[in-house]
């Protein structure tokens, strides 16, 4: 696993999601705005998640994205593993590597035995008592 920019947009992403979704699905447009993302890098994203089984796709009119799994079914190391690549198996890269790949490797397990304990339902939470604005939108026809 590789930390990266990528895991914090992608659970900034799903933090906005499921503050959202009560009212139906939520475009994945209005997700990028909200977040200061392009909507091209955040359909990536979104097509990993939905491969890992986190979000379901609603097409056409009044389409966009929920939640696969309840929000407190989901941690947040569900998030970074289903978005994360995996470290280069060869080149210069994996011999660079392999001098603290022992150290990144025990590293990258407590971090993720921590993610595994954070379930998206109180990352939502905690931004709702922070008072963090969910604008009520009007249901888009189906």
């Amino acid at each position: 696993m590789r930390m990266s920019t990528k895991s914090r947009f992608a659970v900034q992403a799903m933090i906005d999601l499921a503050l959202r979704e009560r009212s139906g699905p939520v475009a994945l447009a209005q997700i990028a705005t909200r977040q200061g993302v392009s909507l091209s890098y955040l359909e990536q994203l979104f097509s990993r998640l939905r491969r890992a089984g986190l979000v379901e796709s609603t097409r056409g009119p009044g389409g966009g994205y929920t939640l696969g799994r309840r929000p407190v079914d989901i941690s947040a190391a569900d998030i970074v593993n289903a978005v994360e690549d995996d470290l280069p198996e060869g080149g210069d890269e994996a011999q660079r590597m392999q001098l603290t790949r022992d150290l990144w490797a025990e590293l990258d397990q407590v971090m993720l035995r921590h993610l595994a304990t954070v379930p998206l339902q109180q990352l939502a939470d905690e931004q709702r008592a922070r008072g963090v604005p969910v604008e009520a939108t009007t249901p888009r026809r189906a």
